[in-house]
């Protein structure tokens, strides 16, 4: 049989093409997972990045009250002050996120405002490829700078590093994308490992691993081999323990923030994890539909943060959330709001330097066409998670140099 009838028809091929994408891609040799497993220490600095898909509105989820102007723009969106939890004298979050408020009081929230880019843009997808490459405005990047992070750990090594980053979903987004690393999407730890133990999927591992003749056939077999040690791996470490319990809510975030905590007691050798929250295109009705989603947002997030403080690994951990782009400053005739440019960035951790509100407020006087103008570039953020954070140099990840931000 040809080598591309045997693509075309093998049951690898009408199998293992829908696993490829999803569990990229991990250690090859067994020795390799457990030298870097023992890597992961107590002392391990991890990233856990929320993803806020659609455009989350921050003048709704952080309510300058003391400017007219918010109320002026929206007299049926606008959240009353009397609702707010207020966190100082300007400034109050939506009701649905007791989290944020408790974290400001504790010292363990960072806020930045008017975060974005020059020269927005307010189509979905780009300005999401924009934030997730960490490119500029005028690049097509077709890696992601945390994929970056990962190629610039093995510069020098034949390494193979997907448990350093976790996508926590069925398919590994661009983020997470290297040229010669890429991160791991992982939902499930024990549904992957089923699937990487069915017998005739590791058959056709063994019988062609060696199958040059072909360049996708050689490509699949070494993938379904790395596959098959990673789901090994990773459901021997979590299925070993045995860490202190906590609840988290049904919803798909709260399932993904689990799964995230369970990796992170577990001793995984992973410093990056990826979640993500969708439905925040909020043009009609946006009061009540953005409401129902921070709250799912604030319950998930306040589950992973006792656990993580249950299990004495909060100083380790910085979260962060983002969103590709705000709203403008005016509702419109839905009761809801159109694309907008710059909005908040939160971060969270037990070992913020400095927390609090870290810059200027939106100024609503001065407007770009009706949007919010950035004042912070986000690249300055990601310089400073990795510089500060993840010990690595951003200039090589992110091809230009930024000025360090305070927060960590």
């Amino acid at each position: 049989m040809k080598r591309r009838d045997f693509i075309q028809k093998s049951f690898l091929a009408s199998v293992g093409t829908m696993l490829v994408p999803n569990f990229l891609k991990a250690f090859e040799n067994p020795n390799d997972i457990l030298k870097n497993s023992l890597q992961n220490n107590a002392g391990e600095k991890i990233l856990i990045i929320i993803q806020l898909s659609g455009g989350n509105d921050g003048l709704n989820t952080l309510v300058p009250f003391r400017n007219d102007i918010y109320y002026k723009n929206r007299p049926l969106i606008g959240i009353p002050q009397n609702e707010l939890l207020k966190i100082n004298d300007e400034l109050g979050f939506n009701p649905a996120l007791p989290i944020m408020k408790e974290l400001h009081e504790a010292g363990n929230l960072a806020i930045l405002n008017n975060v974005g880019y020059p020269s927005p843009d307010r189509s979905h997808f780009r300005s999401m490829d924009i934030w997730v490459t960490g490119s500029k405005s005028s690049e097509y990047l077709q890696t992601g700078w945390i994929g970056r992070y990962l190629d610039n750990m093995c510069q020098n090594t034949d390494c193979k590093l997907a448990h350093e980053a976790i996508e926590v979903d069925d398919s590994l987004g661009l983020a997470l994308k290297g040229n010669k690393v890429k991160g791991l999407a992982v939902k499930d730890a024990k549904k992957l490992y089923q699937i990487a133990k069915n017998k005739q999927l590791q058959k056709a591992t063994e019988t062609h691993a060696q199958d040059h003749e072909h360049e996708l056939a050689e490509y699949l077999y070494k993938t379904l081999a790395e596959t098959q040690s990673s789901a090994e791996y990773i459901y021997e470490k979590t299925n070993k323990t045995t860490p202190k319990p906590q609840t988290y809510p049904t919803t798909d975030l709260g399932k993904q923030l689990k799964t995230t905590a369970e990796f992170i007691k577990a001793g995984i050798s992973t410093n990056v994890y990826y979640a993500s929250l969708g439905s925040f295109d909020t043009h009609i009705n946006q009061k009540a539909q953005q409401s129902r989603l921070l709250t799912v947002y604030n319950d998930a997030v306040s589950a992973l943060v006792k656990d993580l403080k249950a299990n004495n690994l909060w100083q380790n951990v910085v979260i962060m959330t983002f969103s590709e782009f705000g709203r403008r400053l005016a509702q419109n005739g839905s009761q809801g709001t159109d694309h907008g440019t710059a909005s908040n960035v939160y971060l969270m951790g037990g070992s913020l330097k400095k927390a609090s509100v870290l810059n200027e407020l939106p100024n609503l006087t001065d407007l770009d066409e009706g949007d919010l103008k950035f004042t912070m570039d986000f690249r300055r953020i990601y310089a400073t998670i990795l510089d500060k954070h993840l010990q690595t140099d951003h200039q090589k990840i992110l091809n230009d140099k930024f000025d360090l931000l305070n927060f960590l």
